[in-house]
């Protein structure tokens, strides 16, 4: 296994010959939660993104989806330069401003619900990729959605709160609804992580999608439930609505929707449940295994999603009653913990 040392030897080396002019300084860009980091590269006249994903990391899915996207007209990057065994990429430079930047910059929803509108029309056009060459777009079904269940049992209750659920097994059957109901949905393209600190802001308005790698075959709301019921920024329940109508309009003139409006609201707010399950999963063992506490900031927020949307539905009290009473007290404590 190479040193660190080694890497970033290795890592100039390539970007040396890999750039289209000299290179007159690069910086390290801010990370998000995965071993890849990010480098802004700056020549004379331009200036790129270099992708540094050491191994287990693989950037061929990013690759061929860049591509399939952008051959539907979306925005994702330019590939300029790879070096695949590595996991070397020059990529374009999408600058710096993110969705979630701007949202917090001018935070009326009049502002989010002109950002979000172009957000699910870019939505709209990638659900409807139905392959990607040169790589196979894996379901996630129940497999997938079962282990994420184990993870978060391990990692969130147990690793960083010290709780069990052996005492709830009414948790177990809550989950199965979700997995059955996420099933029902029609599957389409899904891009796993599709919220504001993954869409940029380009110039005329345009919107560059980043960080698709993971994407799948998966449930019609997963990215909806991502964008709008986001872990890092919340918006009135009245822009949520109006926002899902909205989409479901766009669906309907695609004529991709065959359901009612109120059986779109509940695919997403059940869908909105694992996701946020599992997103609280990825804080925990974020710190817990991998020493960044930042991410837990937006447990509270993800906690109250997970409180608020199942309280609305009889057959889930199992987790408002678990998440609202045993698990939000036991948060509190964690936290007062962290700031000792």
């Amino acid at each position: 296994m190479e040193s660190g040392k080694e890497r970033k030897l290795k890592f100039e080396h390539w970007l040396a010959n890999a750039s289209p002019e000299q290179i007159t300084a690069y910086t390290l860009m801010p990370g998000d939660a995965s071993l890849r980091s990010y480098y802004r590269v700056i020549t004379a006249t331009a200036s790129y993104v270099a992708m540094n994903a050491p191994p287990p990391e693989n950037c061929r899915p990013f690759i061929a989806i860049a591509e399939a996207l952008r051959s539907m007209g979306l925005q994702t990057p330019e590939i300029f330069d790879a070096d695949v065994d590595n996991g070397f990429l020059l990529l374009t430079d999408f600058g710096d401003t993110t969705f979630l930047q701007a949202l917090r910059q001018q935070p009326s929803t009049a502002h989010a619900e002109n950002f979000y509108k172009r957000a699910l029309r870019v939505l709209s056009i990638m659900q409807a990729c139905r392959s990607v060459p040169n790589h196979a777009l894996q379901p996630f079904g129940r497999e997938w959605m079962e282990r994420e269940w184990v993870w978060h049992q391990e990692w969130f209750l147990e690793k960083w709160l010290g709780i069990s659920v052996a005492e709830h097994p009414d948790l177990h059957l809550c989950y199965e609804l979700l997995i059955q109901e996420a099933l029902s949905q029609p599957q389409v393209f899904m891009h796993r992580d599709y919220h504001s600190a993954n869409l940029m802001l380009l110039p005329a308005g345009e919107v560059g999608v980043l960080d698709f790698q993971d994407a799948c075959i998966g449930p019609l709301t997963y990215d909806l439930a991502s964008l709008l019921r986001d872990c890092y920024i919340d918006w009135p329940e009245t822009l949520i609505q109006n926002m899902l109508e909205h989409y479901a309009d766009l669906l309907r003139g695609q004529q991709s929707l065959q359901v009612p409006n109120d059986m779109l609201r509940r695919w997403f707010d059940w869908m909105g449940l694992q996701r946020h399950i599992k997103a609280l999963m990825t804080f925990a063992r974020k710190s817990v295994r991998d020493g960044e506490p930042r991410y837990l900031e937006f447990v509270p927020r993800t906690l109250q999603y997970i409180i608020e949307v199942s309280q609305q539905y009889p057959q889930l009290y199992a987790i408002t009653a678990f998440y609202a009473d045993t698990v939000q007290l036991a948060v509190k404590d964690a936290s007062t913990v962290c700031e000792q």
